[in-house]
This record gives C-alpha cells, sequence and structure tokens, in this order.
C-alpha cells in the first residue's frame, strides 16, 4: 500500500516537470544544487522517500515496487502524466522500477551513482540489523565517508558534516527497510525494457557504485549514454554539482523539444480524429484505454491521425474513400464496419459507397466487397433507426 510522500515543488508550475529521487539516508535537501538551477525553467518536485525525510515510516518490509509506487501514487496525486524522472542510488533502482514497468510516465531518466543490482544481499542485511539495534548515528559518519571524495571532504568539513546530521535524522526503521529494499533489488532483466531516453553520471572515485557498475546499465538500455565525473564520488550531484547539474539539463532540454513536437502531433491528431471518427467513438476509445494500450493510442494519434490524415495532398472525403477500399480488400471487418459508420454519419452518400465496393470487387475479390456491402447495409439500417439530434429519448 502507499503512503503520501513529502516533497518540495519550485519553479514553473505550467512547466515540464523534473522529479529528483535522492540516496539512502538523504533527504530531498541533497538535491539542493539542482533544485536552484533548474527551477527557472522546470517545475521542479524533490521528494522523500517512505521513512526519510519527512515522509511516513511504515512498518517494514518494504521492497523497491513499494518505494516506487509511491512515486506513482505522489504523481497521480499532483495529475503528472509524464515526468523527467531523475534517482541517485536508491532513487535510481527506483527510477528504474518506474521506467521499466511504467514506461507512459517517463518522459526521460536520468541514473546517477546506482546500480541494477545491490549484491551480495548479506551486507545490507547486517546494515539493517546494526540500525536496529544501535541506531542510524552509529553508522551516519561511515555512510557519508563514501559520499565524498577525501580531497573535498578535507577542504569542507561543514559540508560532512551537514551531510552526517542528514543521514543520523533518518528514521532507523525507514533506513533499516530500505537496506532490505536494496537487498533484494535485481533490475538487470528489466534494463531492456526500458525506453525512455536514458542519461547516466557515474563519480569516478565512488566506492559503492563506480563507474563500471553504471556502465553495465548503460549496456542494458538501448542507446543511454554515460558521463563520469571526475573527481566524484557517491554523491556526484554534490561534488560536482555544476558538472552534473549541466549534464541534466542538457539531457532534458534535448528531448523537451522533440516533446513538444509529440505533444503538438497529439493534439493535431485528435482533432482530425474526432473529425473523421466522431466524438462519440474517439471518447469510448479514451475512456477504454488502459496503461497498456495507452501507447498504441498515443501511436495512433499522432501517426495516422496527426500525420497521415492532416498532409495536405489528399482532403478528408478522398482518404476516407481510399480507407474503406483498402480496408475492403484486406477484409478487415472491425476497422470497416467503424469507417463505414464514420462515412455515413459525416454525411457520405452511400451511393458513394456501392461505387468503392463494386470497384474493388473487381480489383480486390468478390467475397470481400459481399462483406463490406453486408456492413454497409447494417450501418445504413441502424443509421435510419436512430433518433434525429434534435429529438428526445
Amino acid at each position: 500500500m502507499s503512503v503520501a510522500l513529502n516533497f518540495q515543488q519550485t519553479g514553473n508550475p505550467d512547466a515540464p516537470a523534473v522529479v529528483l529521487l535522492g540516496s539512502l539516508g538523504s533527504d530531498l535537501s541533497m538535491w539542493q544544487p539542482q533544485i536552484h538551477a533548474l527551477s527557472n525553467r522546470y517545475r521542479v518536485i524533490a521528494v522523500d522517500h517512505r521513512g526519510h525525510g519527512k515522509s511516513p515510516v511504515p512498518a517494514g518490509p518494504y521492497s523497491i515496487a513499494d518505494l516506487a509506487g509511491d512515486v506513482i501514487a505522489l504523481l497521480d496525486s499532483l495529475e503528472l502524466e509524464s515526468v523527467h524522472l531523475v534517482g541517485l542510488s536508491l532513487g535510481g533502482a527506483v527510477s528504474q522500477w518506474i521506467a521499466a514497468h511504467h514506461p507512459t510516465r517517463v518522459e526521460t531518466l536520468t541514473l546517477m551513482c546506482t546500480s541494477s543490482q545491490f549484491a551480495p544481499a548479506q551486507p545490507w542485511i547486517d546494515r539493517a540489523q546494526a540500525v536496529r539495534a544501535d541506531g542510524i548515528a552509529s553508522i551516519a559518519a561511515a555512510v557519508v565517508g563514501r559520499w565524498f571524495t577525501p580531497g573535498l571532504a578535507e577542504n569542507d568539513p561543514e559540508l560532512v558534516a551537514r551531510h552526517v546530521a542528514m543521514v543520523e535524522a533518518t528514521p532507523d526503521e525507514g533506513y533499516a527497510a530500505c537496506c532490505e529494499a536494496l537487498s533484494m533489488w535485481d533490475g538487470r532483466a528489466d534494463l531492456a525494457r526500458i525506453v525512455a531516453p536514458t542519461l547516466l553520471v557515474a563519480g569516478e572515485q565512488d566506492p559503492s557504485t563506480p563507474p563500471a557498475t553504471l556502465s553495465a546499465i548503460a549496456d542494458g538500455i538501448a542507446d543511454a549514454v554515460l558521463h563520469v565525473v571526475d573527481p566524484g564520488a557517491h554523491l556526484a550531484n554534490v561534488e560536482q554539482a555544476g558538472r552534473v547539474t549541466k549534464l541534466l539539463a542538457t539531457h532534458i532540454a534535448s528531448h523537451t523539444s522533440a516533446l513538444a513536437q509529440r505533444s503538438a502531433a497529439v493534439s493535431a491528431g485528435m482533432t482530425v480524429r474526432r473529425q473523421v471518427l466522431g466524438d462519440a467513438h474517439v471518447d469510448r476509445s479514451i475512456t477504454g484505454a488502459t496503461e497498456f494500450t495507452a501507447p498504441f493510442q498515443d501511436f495512433i494519434t499522432r501517426t495516422a491521425w496527426g500525420d497521415i490524415w492532416s498532409r495536405p495532398g489528399l482532403d478528408h472525403h478522398t482518404r476516407r474513400l481510399l480507407t474503406l477500399a483498402i480496408l475492403t480488400a484486406v477484409g478487415n471487418e472491425h476497422e470497416l464496419d467503424m469507417h463505414i459508420r464514420a462515412a455515413l454519419r459525416a454525411g457520405i452518400d452511400p451511393d458513394e459507397l456501392v461505387e468503392v465496393f463494386l470497384h474493388t470487387a473487381v480489383y480486390a475479390g468478390v467475397p470481400n466487397s459481399n462483406l463490406a456491402f453486408a456492413l454497409g447495409k447494417q450501418a445504413l439500417a441502424d443509421l435510419s433507426a436512430e433518433p434525429e439530434e434534435n429529438e428526445t429519448t
């Protein structure tokens, strides 16, 4: 069961949304460099995982799927259909799960200092037991010791102290249960399912998830791009704030223009689709769509209706007749019946349908045209039996 996550929202509420998911033992303040830099262009949403920061701390055990479900519930509550998803370490595992299992919710994916499997499991189980027994403060300094390179830690002790305090403020049970979630996590088989444009960022000196670990993820995700920052340990977004933020902003911007074009194609396609098929049919299709069928609905609206049917070379009347002829020729009964009824409702003369079906009979076969005549006959009968639009029923 999902929990209501704590989050911080900044920037333009009408701009594309960027969601930031942080490391084990962190709160959303770890993203402060990116929040500040991205908020002038995007709607930035930094999130506390369950058991972290100000989010609820339900009793364990947790799974990565549980943590991902919390994020999906948050997106639903904010009415965000899709976002630019950014995850570091634990947040990277959660982001991979969302991108693989809910691909339509992810416009772009950025994975930092993370892994597709945090093996072996036993050290995570041992760490969970230690935190439950001795408290998170007993390991906080050691955790942060892996977050920054020795040079940065020596030059900026205040930065280290601030992050030790962050870890110490993490609830014991939340931290321990997330350790157990990581111990069970294996997303390697799901990498091939990720279709969002993906950026990976590794820290050259990261002892927890070294560049080779990120390289393995990049090999599993089609067209993923890997950058290694040097120097950089596990919290590369803090140590190399400027470099990492620039990589992230460039990645999002390079796909935002394409997304804007796709959005325009969907909008134009939906207009033409309604003109040709009618509002009632389109409304039924939209209402009946599921997460499984939504990608096809998006595809057909953009390509068939937003591209082909929108081309200026033929008017809609001619395209209707061509469509009827082709569907008759291939014997596609379901689509043919739909387009016959749509044509009649749009005012196409039944005599034109007769000519289309006769012509197709000569060149594509009598049986298919016989089916078209039967479907047309039934559609005419059904249409004549319907009440006029100005009648009340």
